[in-house]
Formats: C-alpha cells, structure tokens, sequence
C-alpha cells in the first residue's frame, strides 16, 4: 500500500478517463453544433462544456467524494428501489440499449459506410460483429483496461484526430464572425448548447466510469478513502481538460466548414466533408482509424462499467463475464437498426435521466451543508422526477406522440412551467424540491 500515485500513474489514469468519455458522439455533436451555431458558437460552445464537460467532472468528483463504490450506492441515498431503477436505466442507457450499439453504428456511418455504398446493410452486420468481437475480447479482461485503452488506443485516436484539426487550422475556410448561426442558435446559441451536451451522455458515463477509475487507482496500491478521493478528482480534471480543448477545436473546425460546404444533417456528414476537402482520399481513412479507435475505447469502457455494476447490482445473477457477454449481443443487434433509429430514440431517455443525474451529483456534493438528510434527497429527486417525464414525452417522436394522445398534455405543460419550451422544464420544481427539503430538514434539527 502507497500514499499517493506518481505523476506517470496521474498521466495513465487521467489518460484512461479522457479515452472512456471521449467517443465518436464527442466528435460528432460538436462539429455539427459549430456549423449550426456560426457567430454564435461562444455561448453555445459555453453550454456545451457545462453539460459535456462540467457536469461529468462534478460526476466523478462526487462518486470520489462520497466513498461510495458506485452509481448504486450513490443513488441509494433516495431509497434502495429508487438506486435500482435509477443505476439500471443509467446503465442501459449508456450500454447495451442507446451509447454501445451507437459506437458501433457512428464508427459504421461515419468512417466506413462510404465504402461500400451497395451493400450497407450487409457491410453494417460484417462490421458490427468484428466491431463487438473486438470489444468483447477486451472487456473479458478488465485488468487491463488501462493498458489497452489509455496507453494504446487513446493515443491512436489523438494522433489521428490532431491529423485533421492541424490542417483545418492551417487553411481555415471562413472567419467565425462571417458565418451566421441556424436554428435555435440564433436566439438561444447557450440554451441549445447546453442540451446539445446530453447527447454525449457524459454526465452518465462520470457516474458510470468512477467506479472504474476508483478501482484502478486502488489497484495502484493507494487504499486510504481520502486519497483515492483526491485520486480521481485529480485524474477528472486532467481529462476534462483535455475534453473541453478538443470541443472547442472541433467546434470551431466545424463553424469554418461553412465555408465550403452547406450546413450538414449530422456531425457525421460534416466530419466526412470536412476529412475529403482538406486530406482527400486519404482523408476518408484518417477519418475512419479516428472515428472506430475512438469508439472501440469507449466501447470497451461501457461493457467493463456495465458489467461489473450489475454484479453488484444483483449479486445472486450472473457473474461478470455473463453480463459482458449478455450486454455485447444486445448491443449487436441494437446496432444493425442503424445511427438514425437509435439516435431518435436515445434522445427522450437522455431528456429523463440527465436531471436526476445532475440533480443527484449537486445534492452529493453539497450534502454536507444539511448532514445528507435523505428528505432532501427525496423531495428534490421526486419533484425532478415528475419534470423529466415531461421532458421525456415532449422529446418522443412524432407520431408516438399523436397515438398516445400527449400533444394536449406537452402543450399544456409547456405554457405553464417556467423554462420548459427551453427543454428545462426540471430545475424550478427542483428548486422547489430542495426549499421544501431543507425546509423539512430544518424542524427535523429544531425538534431534535
């Protein structure tokens, strides 16, 4: 047993955490986001990094801080049903049901569908299943989750990734303040960037990766609480930092991308057109090494996370390599739906799950100023919870919407709570939630 880690054990570690965040939606949603954002990317990008950077800091800070052994015992705070629920959606979502196949899916979509146009829906099976076989081989071996993927494909994908942000940065195509913001980003560019960081599911990914982090630096031979605590915030802010450097390259190689080419349907799309104008062919393969060591990582960090949180989870169920094998061909056949399906769908589950999660990381870190009274846990957690169902059916598509009859109920809602056509519609009532908390905190104190 040691005090501390050495500075090359930080490097490792913080490298590890910066490869499991970073995957190919980090690319995506942020290159997108500059093209549509244009003059108006510094308050979007100011969103984007509270939510995609800030908020999944404060995630890993709050599992180091609370010495708890995970998103379970963190949750479990509320209740122990609730920490069920809760640490359940969170890890399908971020696994076998919405984030893995999604790794899959982008890798495909973006880096190697194109070549082979004719037969995509074949070529998606073939690559989905080397793609899963490849992470599933990885996973089973745990231990060496440092090894693979912050010493060996984290720096593949920087190398490849500074390729294409080099060059763009080198010949610009456009000037920032020439290329005018679309959409929502014209009148609300810090409000749509802030939800724009949902879509990487890093707040869920923090909570997930702490317990992944924590037993790494424990391995490490630091065991005293208080250091590993100190640890992995650490480790969370080297690579937050290197997290928000990269958004903000990305994004601005995105806005200068409006000077070649037409505002895109996708990040993916753009990412393409961007890696053809300024490498070419070439372009087409440094994309395509970027994109899928990208995914594998994270790919391989989700099932390890995924896996070892249901053993704990349910400790008379499978065991760890079960619940691998189990999450990687769920994920499978998830993938071969495709980005799009699987895009539409995630959205209304992130619009859920993400205030309770933020809400749940602010109550942790804050709970030391009212003793982590569970009232206050419940009160906020509950009235939160209400919100995001709000959230959720205002976000579901179309026509799910129309058959279920919700449109009169979203319309409803949303011309009566305060912030909600802003897709914000939690944080008065849980606001709301933690007056009456603190409140029913306070008479607890009194009377005792």
């Amino acid at each position: 047993m040691k005090g501390k880690l050495t500075r090359r054990e930080y490097a490792s570690i913080a490298s590890m955490l910066f490869g499991l965040f970073f995957g190919a939606g980090n690319l995506i949603f942020p290159v997108h986001m500059g093209q549509m954002a244009g003059s108006n990317m510094i308050p979007a990008v100011i969103g984007l990094l509270i939510t995609g950077v800030g908020m999944p800091l404060l995630a890993v800070t709050a599992l180091g801080m609370s010495r708890s052994s995970g998103v379970y015992q963190l949750s479990g705070t509320v209740s122990k049903k609730y920490g069920a629920f809760f640490s359940c959606l969170l890890y399908l979502t971020i696994g076998p049901f919405f984030a893995i196949p999604r790794l899959a899916a982008t890798s495909f979509t973006v880096g190697i569908e194109r070549f082979f146009p004719e037969n995509g829906q074949i070529a998606l099976w073939i690559f989905s299943l080397v793609f899963f076989a490849v992470t599933l081989a990885l996973s089973l071996r745990p231990g060496k989750i440092l090894t693979w993927v912050g010493l060996i494909l984290n720096p593949v994908f920087l190398v490849f990734l500074g390729i294409l942000v080099v060059v763009a940065a080198i010949h610009p195509a456009a000037q920032i303040w020439e290329v005018a913001p679309e959409g929502d980003y014209v009148s609300q560019a810090f409000f749509t960037g802030f939800l724009e960081g949902y879509n990487t599911m890093d707040v869920l990914a923090g909570l997930a990766f702490g317990i992944v982090v924590v037993q790494v630096i424990r391995d490490r031979g630091v065991q005293e609480p208080e250091q590993v605590a100190k640890s992995t915030m650490l480790a969370g802010v080297f690579s937050c930092i290197l997290m928000a450097l990269i958004y903000i390259a990305v994004t601005v190689v995105g806005t200068q991308s409006r000077g070649f080419v037409a505002t895109s349907d996708n990040g993916g799309i753009a990412l393409a057109q961007i890696a053809e104008h300024y490498l070419g062919t070439v372009g087409y393969w440094v994309l395509a090494v970027t994109v899928t060591a990208a995914c594998l990582k994270t790919a391989v960090g989700l099932v390890t996370s995924c896996a070892e949180a249901f053993t704990v989870i349910f400790p008379k169920g499978p065991k760890y390599r079960v619940w691998a094998i189990i999450f990687v061909a769920v994920a499978f056949l998830i993938a071969t739906m495709g980005l799009t399906a699987i895009t539409q769908w995630s959205l209304p589950i992130l619009m859920f799950l993400y205030p309770l999660a933020i809400t749940l990381i602010l109550l942790t870190l804050l709970g030391r100023f009212f003793n982590h009274d569970r009232a206050v846990y419940i009160s906020v957690t509950a009235l939160t919870l209400v919100a995001s169902l709000y959230d959720l059916m205002k976000t579901l598509p179309e026509e799910i919407r129309t058959s279920w009859h919700l449109n009169g109920i979203i319309d409803a809602v949303g011309n009566t709570l305060p912030l909600a056509k802003l897709g914000l519609a939690w944080i008065c009532p849980a606001a709301l939630g933690l007056v009456i908390g603190l409140v029913i905190h306070a008479v607890k104190t009194k009377k005792a």
